[in-house]
């Protein structure tokens, strides 16, 4: 077979009719794949290979089947290296046979290149650093373009602002005060009048976005049913309607007064979704010179003397590559981790709109750069106003779909380290959630027995018609009440370890209980009059119990006097920290009602770890600080940049020793 296969995706239709000679390449390929017998199924029956998502390598079809198909859909993108057909060897992706060399303009706009700022950001959009020996393709063809608008200057004599930074510098101004299209429209009809006759200045929103489309990546758009049933994608995306509830895709939007009324033919949909596709990305940290490199990280690195400073290090990682040895040695492939959680983008006053980002993250980088913020992928934005809850597996399809794809057939990848084409696969090894967030993903058990046999318990997913039914006569025996969509992967059984606790939540609400209670915040504290009843009840400790003469409770020793309050908040509005350390946590007294508030997740991670226990040792007895104390330090231990084995099994050994002393101080309802 030639290794130039650029055919697949070019030519097919010439002059509005198929090409022959697009046919002809199609019944090589097909013979290929017959001549090879361990990818025939029945003699006649290949993988069909075209775009339809229920066939891309998936589902074995007769030929002539299969030839229909590619006719009609054409070929998955990125399926140069045919491993699903009998091919075993990686070719590397050769370019025409006619090569195009780099014009001189491209060579003098790189031999030329000012790195401004904008000309670094270009350069991290477009991807490689192409070989100027190389033919460019379509990706290098657009860096040409997007260096080219970087070079020039606005007008004749201006150098301040080129056509790129001043398109990208107009974006950014639009969106700070949240500025119409109109708005935008008309600022540019402007500033048009007041610069020369031959600028290069955007026209309008339209030409402006045009301009800068090259620096960004591919998105999505999505629509759902308002009820959260479905997502009109794949062999749905026709429906006008919801094929579970009914529910119209589309509003009718009435126009007109009187007898003059019509409906808009304009198609509105009540809800839609984002999806950021992750392989293009996925491909740009190979693409860069930055970051080719240290994807290796995880497999070139050692571990010193024991200790676990990397997911690499961990027997859930080293199980997954007993299991799937073809898959990890390539070192190259990616692995995942996804974690999602709601959040108020309007704030606690503003309206009540509930939106879910899934973002996903690759482990292949060293522990300084994995969760730093830039390799933190956005891939599913789930829209509200309300929480998904249960149906938030209807709207991570494309992404189960595209992570399946990404593990079975992968995707032609250039590593400008190597300088070479590989065929890049990538796996989820996991994923990070908080509690609520963990019953919503998988469906609210964790006992191991029925984690390995959930598909034979008969529960239906989230987008089957009949799953309300069915799931809810199972859940009342299982405690399950759905069957997650990730073990639509065809490696989840086999994973040691699928889920994660957000160790920066919990920490969260233990601190948050602590404080609450130790500072009788009204509204907040553990210690009401209903825990105080279950604590004589359970724990049988009569002097809590309420008096029956006077009806007051006594006092608790967990619990601070109104002057040592004040010393306490006194003292965290006096605290300095390093730069970068913690926030100001004097922003977050309120010395008239006796209480810290506003504070994020890292600020209780501060507070707990670093000031807990300082805060609260001239004030509480021993028997109450030691306690206190010795969960704060589990906690400091346990989030440390590297453990040992050792460190984990004292931890395992620690945890149930404090939580009994904790219990014998706070009540039941504490925990």
């Amino acid at each position: 077979m030639e290794a130039d296969r650029e055919w697949m995706y070019e030519g097919r239709i010439v002059n509005g009719m198929f090409s022959n000679k697009w046919g002809d390449k199609v019944d090589e390929f097909v013979a290929f794949a017959l001549r090879h017998p361990e990818c025939v199924n029945g003699g006649t029956a290949i993988r069909c290979p075209c775009t339809l998502v229920k066939c891309q390598n998936k589902k074995f079809l007769n030929v002539e089947t299969v030839k229909v198909h590619l006719y009609k859909n054409g070929f998955v993108p990125d399926y140069y290296v045919w491993i699903y057909h009998g091919e075993k060897e990686v070719h590397q992706r050769c370019s025409r046979s006619v090569r195009v060399s780099v014009s001189e303009t491209d060579q003098m706009v790189l031999d030329n290149m000012n790195h401004t700022t904008y000309h670094r950001m270009v350069c991290d959009a477009a991807g490689p650093e192409f070989n100027p020996d190389e033919e460019p393709n379509a990706e290098a063809r657009n860096f040409y373009d997007m260096i080219r608008a970087g070079d020039k200057p606005v007008y004749e004599g201006n150098s301040k602002h080129t056509q790129l930074s001043a398109a990208v510098r107009m974006l950014e101004i639009k969106c700070r005060p949240r500025c119409s299209q109109a708005w935008f429209d008309d600022m540019s009809n402007f500033i048009q009048e007041l610069l020369p006759p031959d600028n290069l200045m955007p026209l309008d929103f339209y030409s402006t976005k045009k301009l800068v489309r090259g620096l960004g990546l591919p998105v999505q758009v999505i629509h759902c049913c308002v009820n959260n049933c479905m997502i009109c994608w794949g062999d749905d995306s026709d429906l006008n309607s919801c094929k579970k509830c009914g529910h119209a895709r589309y509003k009718q939007t009435v126009r007109g007064s009187g007898n003059r009324l019509y409906i808009r033919k304009l198609k509105v949909p009540y809800k839609k979704m984002h999806y950021f596709p992750i392989t293009p990305r996925l491909q740009r940290l190979y693409a860069s010179t930055a970051t080719a490199n240290e994807m290796r990280w995880h497999s070139e690195h050692h571990m010193e003397d024991g200790k676990m400073c990397h997911p690499s290090d961990a027997p859930a990682w080293k199980h997954f590559d007993g299991c799937f040895p073809d898959f990890s040695s390539e070192v190259r492939n990616v692995r995942l981790g996804l974690f999602a959680d709601g959040f108020q983008p309007f704030g606690q006053s503003g309206q009540q709109y509930s939106l879910w980002p899934v973002v996903v993250t690759p482990y292949n980088l060293p522990p300084d750069l994995c969760m730093k913020e830039e390799f933190m992928f956005l891939t599913v934005l789930v829209p509200g106003p309300t929480n998904p809850k249960g149906k938030i597996d209807v709207f991570l399809q494309p992404l189960i779909a595209e992570l399946k794809s990404l593990w079975g057939v992968g995707v032609q990848t250039y590593d400008i380290s190597k300088r070479q084409n590989f065929q890049m696969r990538a796996a989820l090894m996991w994923t990070i959630n908080d509690f609520p967030a963990y019953s919503m993903m998988y469906g609210w058990s964790t006992a191991d027995e029925i984690l390995q046999d959930l598909n034979n318990r008969g529960l239906r997913k989230v987008m089957d018609v009949d799953v309300e039914v069915v799931n809810a006569a199972i859940s009342k025996t299982y405690g399950w009440n759905k069957r997650s969509i990730f073990w639509d992967l065809p490696y989840w059984r086999e994973h040691l370890l699928r889920h994660n606790l957000d160790v920066m939540h919990i920490e969260k609400n233990v601190f948050d209980n602590i404080f609450n209670t130790v500072f009788n915040i009204p509204g907040k504290t553990k210690d009401t009059y209903k825990s105080r009843d279950k604590l004589n009840k359970y724990c049988r400790r009569p002097q809590f119990a309420q008096n029956l003469v006077t009806g007051k409770y006594p006092d608790v020793p967990f619990v601070l006097n109104k002057s040592q309050k004040k010393d306490v908040l006194e003292w965290v509005k006096k605290l300095r920290f390093p730069d970068g350390y913690a926030s100001n946590l004097g922003r977050c007294v309120d010395a008239n009602k006796l209480k810290m508030f506003r504070m994020k997740s890292h600020d209780c991670h501060v507070f707990m770890q670093r000031l807990l226990p300082i805060a609260l040792r001239e004030f509480l007895p021993n028997r109450i600080w030691e306690p206190l104390t010795e969960i704060s330090l589990f906690f400091k231990q346990l989030t440390s940049s590297s453990l040992t084995d050792e460190e984990l099994r004292n931890l395992d050994e620690q945890i149930p020793v404090i939580l009994c002393n904790l219990e014998k101080i706070f009540p039941p309802s504490f925990f």
